[in-house]
């Protein structure tokens, strides 16, 4: 598998996101050493949450919400997928699967942090592959936070709108990043905000990931994950972890989702799920200080 890595330089500079790079190398026998980059605040010692990003995004999404974790004294970790972000990026399509993904971050936050307690915070394709997480190894889990996301098992369609993003994304000659968080907004993005989520791309040949994402999605129940994603929802339907559904009111692509977990997930049961108003699909740049204030609520009780 060919790696490729977006140079340093490319990161200099970025609005309201100063935070260190630091890095694991996730050593498979399969794929070989994949070095995966994260950012962190809060003390080291503090309640651990896992926030994982989407598609085409990266932990840039939640600059907004770090200050207000570390704040409330809570180590906020937020990796890049692999294929985004500081992160190594594959550079062939087909060197994306949905399995992949769940086990480079399983390796990412079980074998190289040894994370333990954790609340996953999982947005879109964080939510995709941190349930699976959750569900696989729920004692490394204290309670869960969804925020626009779900588990599709390809038993049901997508909606329309999503069909027309996974379109965009694989037929267009040039794929503008930073077009597509904002498209994913309410608020309209600066020029320098836009730039930022460009920023791991320098050009075409490192889009695998983003490319890729939108086709690894279960359509059809006979897709390769569909078992594997059945299976969680098994298992999550009656873990008694606490699992709060925290969706914005404006995403036509998972807002669907949200009633279907409160009823299907046994430790939605009793709470008091929050909508974040005003908000799109990205939440994290809309109303980020409010969902970070929502998950520091929910972990400090």
């Amino acid at each position: 598998m060919r790696l490729l890595r977006t140079p340093d330089d490319r990161f200099s500079d970025l609005p309201d996101f100063d935070y260190p790079a630091l890095y694991a190398d996730i050593d498979n026998p399969t794929d070989g050493i994949v070095r995966v980059a994260y950012t962190e605040a809060g003390p080291p010692d503090g309640p651990v949450v896992l926030l994982l990003h989407g598609e085409p995004s990266w932990s840039f999404l939640y600059r907004k919400m770090l200050p207000v974790l570390a704040g409330a004294g809570l180590r906020a970790i937020a990796p890049d997928l692999v294929g985004f972000g500081r992160s190594d990026k594959p550079a062939e399509i087909v060197d994306h699967t949905y399995a992949r993904h769940v086990e480079w971050m399983r390796a990412f936050a079980f074998d190289a942090l040894d994370l333990r307690g954790v609340t996953l915070v999982g947005q879109d394709w964080g939510g995709l592959i941190g349930l699976r997480l959750v569900a696989e190894h729920p004692d490394r889990f204290d309670r869960v936070v969804a925020a626009n996301t779900g588990l599709p098992t390809g038993d049901l369609d997508m909606p329309a709108v999503w069909h027309e993003f996974r379109e965009v994304v694989q037929n267009a000659s040039v794929l503008d990043i930073g077009r597509l968080v904002g498209s994913g907004c309410r608020t309209g993005l600066s020029e320098e905000v836009r730039a930022a989520y460009d920023a791991p791309f320098p050009n075409e040949m490192y889009k695998a990931g983003p490319r890729a994402m939108p086709g690894l999605v279960p359509t059809r129940p006979d897709d390769p994950a569909s078992d594997a994603n059945r299976a969680a929802w098994g298992a999550l339907s009656t873990m008694d972890i606490p699992f709060l559904c925290a969706f914005s009111d404006g995403d036509p692509i998972t807002g669907g989702m949200a009633p279907i977990l409160r009823r299907a997930i046994k430790g939605a049961a009793g709470l008091d799920h929050p909508t974040v108003a005003g908000a799109g699909h990205f939440l994290q740049e809309d109303a980020g200080e409010e969902l970070g204030r929502i998950v520091a609520d929910f972990v400090r009780g």
